[in-house]
């Protein structure tokens, strides 16, 4: 017996629909039970657009939902939620929440009423399906296959035994139909009539009977294909199972081997053996010389190869002895003066991209709306002056009596700023226009650095950092960012330059472009690909860096950086090897030839080397970093409050320090408003500049606060340089120039 309940879409208040059918109980006892619940709920999407409305459909322990009602129940199902292993929990007013397969769904009924009449029959279709499940027909063999996709198997066989009890009763009823059709023909047939009349008959009679032929066949194909189905079932269980193992097994064993090399890198690092000269960075071990060793990574090299000389004593002394790795803790030594080691975890909060990325395509990065859940709490400004976590290399290469030496280190420098963002996913704040951010290292390390964004659309920013210890290093860099439908490309155009106070030394570079897949589906990963041509403009000294994309048939490390030392001559000095997450190393040539052919026809160059010596080594990730967005030392320590610092700094952005409190949903309301702010602003600044326009009056741009626009002598370049006054300011702790951004 049916008997529904309810009421249509009329009525906002109580929009559901309650099926109730008679069902036998597992225990033999007969009893009514709910069998399908449909109905509408309010279902939580993005962040972008909240609780959308959805038809729910709860029918054989599965819930189902769609876009709309009845018109779309016939072709497209939107998602299906198997109850068997879901996890059922009340919120707030209307609101529950179901959890399987490690996934959340957030629903939200009209009134606390029907909320709990959709808790209850959920609750009701879970435990019959859990008490179903151990009396299905299945056995042996699939014991070990996964609850949801067991439930999900069993659920479909159901449904389509369900139909076909359905297309059963129709061909009963076409049956009798046909019979009494004819039945009733035959009499017709009898009596006496034309004998056309009689011809007619007889021809409908024939196309009953094969009506009723059709249907007895589709019957027999229905069940030939439920059969198939039943047979084929369990090798497709134990094959994926199989999988599932397999894959699980994978995973485990790559994540213990990745805590191992972790430990025992930090191990070796904070041994007091690191402490000695530098023999030990060359390695004690074989296996560590094996590691770096230099020479086969680079034989598949396009321009030129590599060998070692046979005895090579007596070139030992011919490099600087400040080409060795200072004395540090191998962990970076940004803890002194008691600084923060560690900030609240990252909250579990699970989120599509690809909901929100699908309508971008070929659009602006910085132009895309996004949640602080794809952000990490720092803004572009500070991932700026993280470039500096290895600035001992460039005090290091103050030292340096040969521009070729310090060249070498220059190029360590320009890749060791890659080296943290391997698995930093997560994207930078983008600054407000105006925002500042200042690292005052003096005390430990000789330097300070400034940041200022000098503009929103496009995004830039203008960086100067001055060494107590023989250099200074400013650049304008702008953020053009594109997303490709599978990946997303981050190109940094603008120049960095470095300049050493004794000898004048003036370098100049560009980054490589930074490319983010897996945006669709799979994990996010980072890599970087392109070259770097880094100038001498006093000497015309040069290196050439190149980052070699990363593809699944090469023979090559992943990361791995090449390059080669020139003076300005262009005859060849070192050769440079390594890769951007990890190291880089120098070989000094000491003899060249031309070698055999390429592969191309092309004559390679043979180059003999001396043993390459380690120049940079990343710092091991602080413990529970993978918690912490994987940020390094430094980068732990950069949104550290701090007195004195200016009113513009990222240090007071409040999205980004409820971010870092891990207050999500705050700091996406808070980023919201000051991107309102920010536009409100912007048209403030458009309207001023058009009725001056019309007045015939001269517009002034915007012009950042502790940076110009001048023209380079030695290059030429025009772009925005520190003017000076900041220090001073933060000295006199008068910052009444400052614009209230936040």
């Amino acid at each position: 017996s049916l008997l529904t309940v309810g009421i249509g879409e009329a009525d906002s208040s109580d929009m559901t629909e309650l099926v109730v059918r008679t069902l036998p109980s597992p225990s033999g006892v007969q009893g009514p039970g709910p069998d399908t619940y449909k109905g509408w709920l309010f279902k939580w999407t993005n962040y972008l657009k909240g609780y959308q409305r959805r038809w729910f459909v709860l029918s054989n322990g599965l819930l189902s939902y769609y876009r709309y009602a009845q018109s779309e129940m016939a072709h497209t199902c939107r998602g299906t939620i198997t109850l068997a292993t879901v996890h059922i929990e009340m919120g707030d007013t209307c609101h529950f929440v179901l959890t399987s397969g490690g996934r959340s769904y957030h629903l939200k009924a009209y009134s606390e009423g029907e909320c709990q009449r959709w808790v209850s029959a959920l609750q009701q279709a879970k435990a019959n399906a859990t008490q179903m499940m151990p009396h299905s027909d299945d056995s042996g063999d699939e014991g070990a296959l996964a609850q949801p996709d067991r439930a999900l198997i069993q659920g479909a066989l159901k449904t389509l035994a369900s139909k076909l009890e359905d297309l059963s009763t129709c061909n009963e009823l076409i049956g009798k139909h046909g019979a009494a059709l004819q039945r009733s023909l035959s009499e017709l047939e009898d009596l006496r009539a034309p004998t056309d009349g009689a011809d007619k008959l007889k021809s409908v009679n024939e196309r009953a009977t094969l009506l009723r032929i059709t249907s007895n066949a589709m019957i027999n194909a229905c069940q030939d294909f439920v059969d198939l189905a039943e047979a084929h079932s369990r090798r497709w269980q134990r094959a994926l199972q199989y999988e599932r193992e397999q894959r699980h097994h994978l995973e485990e064993t790559i994540e213990q081997l990745a805590k191992q090399h972790n430990s025992l890198e930090r191990a070796w690092r904070e041994s007091p053996s690191t402490h000695d000269s530098e023999g030990t960075l060359e390695g004690e071990s074989s296996e560590e010389n094996e590691d770096i060793e230099f020479f086969d990574a680079m034989e598949d090299s396009p321009a030129f190869i590599t060998v070692p000389a046979d005895d090579h004593s007596q070139h030992s002394g011919s490099l600087s002895s400040n080409w060795s790795q200072d004395d540090n803790d191998g962990s970076g030594s940004y803890l002194r003066r008691g600084r923060r080691r560690r900030i609240p975890d990252k909250p579990n909060y699970s989120l599509n991209l690809w909901s929100i990325m699908k309508n971008c395509i070929g659009k602006e990065l910085s132009k895309i709306p996004m949640p602080v859940n794809f952000n990490e709490p720092l803004s572009m400004l500070q991932r700026l002056t993280e470039d500096l976590e290895y600035s001992e290399l460039l005090d290091r290469a103050a030292r340096c009596d040969s521009s070729l030496e310090q060249m070498c280190l220059v190029a360590a420098f320009s890749v060791s700023s890659y080296s943290t963002t391997v698995h930093r996913t997560g994207k930078p704040f983008n600054p407000l226009l105006g925002e500042t951010y200042e690292l005052d290292r003096v005390e430990e390390y000789g330097y300070r650095s400034i940041c200022e964004q000098i503009s929103h659309h496009p995004p830039a920013a203008a960086h100067h950092v001055i060494s107590q210890r023989g250099w200074t290093l400013w650049q304008e860099i702008t953020i053009d960012s594109k997303f490709r439908g599978k990946y997303i490309s981050i190109m940094p155009l603008g120049h960095i330059h470095l300049k050493f106070h004794t000898s004048g030394n003036h370098y100049v570079w560009s980054k490589v472009t930074s490319t983010v897949h897996n945006i669709i589906v799979g994990k996010l990963w980072i890599d970087q690909s392109g070259d770097i041509i880094i100038m001498n403009h006093r000497n015309k000294d040069k290196c050439h860096l190149k980052f070699s994309p990363y593809s699944y048939f090469s023979r090559d490390v992943p990361r791995k950086v090449t390059g080669v030392v020139m003076d300005g001559e262009a005859c060849t000095h070192y050769i440079l090897s390594g890769t951007w997450d990890d190291k880089m190393e120098s070989a000094k040539i000491i003899e060249s030839s031309h070698g055999c052919g390429g592969s191309e026809g092309k004559q390679k160059t043979v180059y003999q080397t001396l043993p390459p010596k380690l120049m940079w080594k990343k710092y091991p990730l602080p413990e529970n970093a993978e918690n912490m967005h994987y940020f390094s030392s430094l980068a732990l320590t950069l949104n550290e409050p701090e007195d004195g610092v200016a009113p513009t700094d990222s240090r007071f952005r409040p999205d980004q320090r409820l971010m870092e409190a891990g207050l999500w949903d705050e700091a996406n309301a808070e980023k919201q408003r000051l991107e309102e702010r920010q536009r409100l602003e912007r048209r403030k600044r458009e309207a001023q500049a058009n009725l001056a326009l019309e007045e015939g009056k001269e517009t002034e741009s915007y012009q950042p606060l502790w940076f110009e626009k001048r023209t380079d002598t030695e290059t030429g370049e025009s772009s925005y340089v520190y003017k000076g006054g900041y220090w001073e300011a933060k000295d006199r702790q008068d910052w009444s120039h400052c614009p209230a951004i936040f």
